[in-house]
């Protein structure tokens, strides 16, 4: 009976570490946006005493669901603070909305001063990751309070504002683009939409051109969303881990972290 009891205690344990997520600790908070809307979020910390270098996650028009919260924990099981303000359900907004509601940006910039006001977040410039849209919302932001975005990480982002014409779609980037000077990672499948290849590519080029550090990473044989679709093919699934290491790397590299992900201003 003494066995059974410890052995007991002991699948507790083991169960009890992996609903943590490698020591991660997931908790749900509610940010306001600058206009009074209550924002939910997810907040993501690492195992530790911190304090721990802060990234703003921003999801694709898809919604922030079972995938998303994965690629969030994922961030923060490599010892990144994590918030990841959802930008529609607090404005009751459907899934794929085609046209982007400018209200929603005060959503996002409410994740950004959320993390700077936490204790437990070094005192820093902040990193983001985006999906599809999201980067859409990261170049906005950047644009408007770059001294406080230290990088971004672009996952086959869009680079020009939803709302524009089609002639503005195929022939040009977000005036954003030609602004901002926080470093830019775009990791795109060589499969994905062809507007976006385009749009991401204008971008690279208008950034180079500028002087912005700025890499652009294409996955062969990858397709739209090749990081986490449920189709995955081998090559896609290599895209991913590789590209979550990119992620991570371009990050330490311009929120000047240390090999132990210690920040530069603690």
């Amino acid at each position: 009976m003494k066995r059974l009891v410890i052995v007991g205690i002991i699948l507790a344990s083991v169960l009890a570490t992996a609903a943590r997520g490698a020591g991660v600790e997931i908790s749900q908070v509610t940010l306001r946006a600058a206009d009074g809307t209550e924002v939910p979020a997810e907040l993501a910390t690492p195992s530790g005493p911190g304090p721990f270098p802060p990234v703003l996650f921003i999801h694709a028009k898809r919604g922030y669901e079972g995938d998303e919260r994965a690629h969030v924990r994922e961030l923060a099981a490599q010892g990144f603070l994590v918030v990841a303000p959802d930008w529609q359900s607090g404005r009751f907004i459907e899934r794929w909305p085609s046209a982007h509601d400018p209200a929603t940006e005060l959503d996002v910039e409410a994740g950004l001063d959320y993390l700077k006001s936490r204790p437990d977040a070094c005192r820093q410039p902040v990193g983001i990751v985006g999906l599809s849209r999201g980067p859409y919302y990261a170049i906005r932001l950047a644009a408007r309070r770059g001294s406080d975005i230290a990088a971004i990480v672009s996952y086959y982002g869009h680079m020009q504002d939803p709302n524009a014409p089609e002639p503005d779609q195929l022939f040009r980037v977000a005036p954003e683009v030609m602004q901002l000077t926080t470093p830019i990672l775009y990791l795109i499948g060589e499969q994905d939409f062809e507007l976006r290849r385009i749009n991401g590519g204008r971008a690279f080029y208008a950034l180079w051109e500028r002087g912005v550090p700025v890499e652009y990473q294409v996955y062969p044989m990858a397709r739209r969303a090749f990081d986490f679709r449920p189709d995955q093919t081998p090559e896609e699934k290599i895209a991913a881990r590789h590209a979550r290491e990119r992620a991570k790397d371009w990050l330490m590299r311009w929120m000047k972290l240390g090999p132990s992900m210690q920040c530069s201003g603690r």
